[in-house]
């Protein structure tokens, strides 16, 4: 078992760092012509760049990633697309923009998401002696990129206040990616509690929303945090005898299944809040077990091994010979893993999950009627 100081830098450097459609009427009458996004790497779609961003994220700049779709590295933490790609896929718009490749023509939307973000401020882990300096975004920097770029299209204001702000928000969906994996890894092996994380990330997160709810917006998309303990990270650094009835690391699974349920409450509470607009929470972590607990059934021969790792059976991942060092090389079937790298997941079960969130049952309320309540708006 690695140390606990080892596994706290490890995890907290690596963490940081076909179209489908679900019927062709959405591909042809899509109401949303536009998405803001949000989130951690798993949302990522090029604003953690080797050159600009974080010290630590060249890996990703590197072979093999982006080798199955895009056929060279984009920035994104798989081997191809993510879930974000494919809902753009399947609302018939292109693929967001990352907010640092944004040149001020956002016709369909900018994701804000980074890798490396947490969901509470990088000042709490500053203070607690908790931060490598290597990634100082949070939720709340995303909100403060999203501000700028709000003025910049002339917006200052709520969806009311100005035709501007109308414009910016008019057909648009806001999703929010999962946030908070890297607060609870920033914390590991410290005296800082994972309730205290939990009940912080949530509480920041939910003010987060309500920012964005209270600027007008109408349609909110939020996803929890996937069963984490599932990942080949975690399998290697676990004890062996910590482990649930999925095979993963049950400790792991109990944090991210209990700060989903919070999570979940304060959704309902902002519902409340605000009765006017729709906040579909899609379910990461049961979507995710789902295919855990029969992964042949949706294609998959590898539930736990990375395809891009280093040091073979049962989990291929060695802390510091991931996936884009020169010591790693990638499997030649992607498609039958789940996991990409040993802690981000391959485009296969990113299309899967993405299947699962629109078309499946794992989406509260249904996506269909999310888009049916704008189509009648």
């Amino acid at each position: 078992m690695v140390a606990p100081s080892t596994y706290f830098s490890f995890v907290v450097f690596f963490f940081c760092s076909s179209n489908f459609a679900f019927n062709s009427a959405v591909q042809t009458t899509s109401p949303f012509k536009k998405i803001y996004a949000f989130g951690d790497s798993f949302t990522d779609t090029g604003n953690t760049r080797s050159a600009s961003g974080p010290s630590g994220f060249g890996h990703v700049s590197s072979h093999p990633y982006g080798s199955t779709f895009f056929h060279h590295p984009t920035n994104r933490y798989s081997d191809g697309r993510l879930v974000i790609d494919f809902v753009t896929e399947t609302l018939s718009l292109p693929y967001l923009l990352p907010y640092r490749g944004y040149k001020g023509n956002a016709p369909h939307g900018v994701n804000f998401a980074v890798a490396g973000s947490t969901a509470i401020n990088h000042a709490f882990f500053v203070k607690n002696n908790l931060t490598l300096d290597m990634t100082p975004q949070s939720i709340q920097t995303q909100m403060i990129w999203f501000n700028k770029f709000l003025e910049s299209q002339g917006c200052k204001g709520t969806v009311s206040s100005s035709p501007e702000c109308k414009a910016v928000f008019d057909d648009a969906l806001i999703w929010v990616g999962e946030i908070g994996v890297n607060d609870y890894a920033y914390t590991v092996g410290s005296s800082v509690s994972s309730d205290t994380i939990m009940k912080l990330a949530t509480s920041s997160v939910t003010g987060f929303l309500q920012t964005l709810l209270k600027k007008g917006v109408k349609h909110v998309v939020v996803q929890g945090l996937p069963p984490t303990g599932c990942l080949p990270l975690a399998m290697v650094l676990a004890s062996e005898d910590d482990r649930d009835d999925l095979g993963c690391v049950k400790s792991a699974n109990n944090q991210s299944y209990t700060h989903n349920v919070v999570y979940q409450k304060t959704v309902q509470d902002l519902r409340k809040q605000f009765p006017d607009a729709v906040i579909a929470y899609l379910d990461y972590w049961n979507a995710y077990a789902t295919v855990m607990k029969n992964p042949k059934k949706y294609g998959f021969e590898e539930p736990f091994m990375a395809c891009c790792g280093s040091g073979g059976p049962p989990y291929n991942f060695e802390v510091f010979s991931t996936c884009g060092t020169s010591q790693a090389s990638a499997c030649s079937n992607p498609s039958q893993y789940i996991n990409w790298d040993g802690v981000h997941l391959t485009e296969a079960m990113y299309k899967e999950l993405s299947h699962m969130f629109l078309s499946g049952t794992f989406s509260h309320p249904p996506f269909g009627s999310l888009m049916d309540r704008k189509q009648h708006v």
